[in-house]
């Protein structure tokens, strides 16, 4: 397994890199609102990722002087381009260049990566929604195509409303998939390991 710390030019983010040998697939992860690359749900979420085979990474969408400006975090645009820049950093690495490319999104994480998956259209292959906001890109549903996966937790009725919604718009291949008794960060026991499966 390869491990290391690197930063995504031009934005000078860091990010946390891990491949399996062998892996032919690379999820990228887009945290949300008041996380960051070292969140625990994501971290795990990445290592069952690792253990399935596949490459993930794990970056900031955002400096820490820019995290000061709430606007900043629910700034889709903003967040989306540094996402899309980040997949393209990646396919120039000699590490991560050609590999399958899947997005793994949380809270407003999601929408941005929904509107990265619409800007590079063939490049992602999947999305996949944690808890996610996928409501804030609702302009951008219609030219997502790649297969995508909403998961949300059964007692977060407000953002599996939104879900469903969204759900509703979304014209490619598409799941929505609701863990009974989880909460909006999953907290619940066994709860992130439903999510991890």
């Amino acid at each position: 397994m390869m491990k290391g710390i690197v930063f995504v030019e031009p934005f000078g983010l860091p990010g946390s890199l891990q491949r399996p040998e062998g892996a032919s697939a690379l999820v990228v992860f887009a945290h949300g609102s008041g996380s960051s690359r070292l969140s625990p749900r994501n971290t795990q979420v990445a290592n069952a990722f690792n253990a399935r085979g596949m490459a993930t990474f794990l970056f900031d969408l955002l400096r820490r002087d820019e995290e000061a400006d709430r606007a900043n975090v629910f700034d889709i645009p903003l967040l989306a381009n540094r996402l899309i820049g980040a997949v393209r950093w990646l396919d120039r690495e000699k590490e991560t260049k050609g590999l399958h490319l899947g997005l793994f999104g949380a809270s407003t994480g999601v929408a941005a990566a929904l509107a990265a998956a619409a800007e590079l259209e063939d490049r992602v292959e999947a999305v996949v929604s944690r808890g996610g906001r996928p409501d804030l890109a609702m302009e951008v549903l219609p030219r997502v195509r790649a297969p995508t996966l909403l998961i949300v937790g059964g007692a977060d009725t407000e953002v599996l409303a939104l879900n469903e919604t969204v759900f509703a718009r979304l014209q490619g291949p598409k799941s929505l998939e609701v863990v009974p008794g989880a909460s909006h960060l999953f907290n619940e026991p066994g709860a992130l390991e439903q999510v991890d499966r």
